[in-house]
């Protein structure tokens, strides 16, 4: 038979590793999403948006179960996202580019991260050609 080897011993007061020593850390995250350019030209409902965001926002498996741990709240045309527990900024980009798909915003808009909590709808920047013109 193969002998049990003991696992790693810890020292007397030495600090604990695992999930009992992070007991007194919260993790808070506030996310921007800055809807300026798109609802001066009134193309967006920043209302609208964040009514969605509040819907679709999966906490534990389920989707528009916020509860006290996601915060969704709307301060002119910008949309504060601010989560008690962990948050990933790149979901709220996915929410974003959904919402955009779904109301055939996509092809004008698109999301910009400005930094590194803030992401901002912008137009895409189109180039016209005037070679047309000068043909004729």
């Amino acid at each position: 038979r193969a002998k049990k080897m003991p696992g790693p011993v810890a020292k007397k007061g030495a600090p604990v590793k695992g999930k009992a020593g992070q007991k007194g850390k919260k993790s808070t995250s506030k996310f921007y999403l800055d809807c300026t350019t798109a609802e001066t030209d009134s193309i967006l409902d920043v209302g609208n948006f964040e009514k969605y965001l509040k819907e679709n926002i999966k906490v534990m498996g389920k989707a528009g179960n916020l509860g006290d741990a996601v915060v969704v709240g709307k301060e002119k045309s910008k949309i504060t996202v601010t989560s008690e527990m962990a948050f990933s900024k790149r979901y709220l980009k996915y929410l974003a580019k959904k919402y955009l798909k779904k109301h055939q915003m996509r092809d004008f808009l698109r999301v910009v991260s400005t930094n590194k909590s803030t992401y901002e709808l912008k137009y895409y920047n189109i180039q016209e050609n005037d070679a047309d013109e000068d043909s004729e």
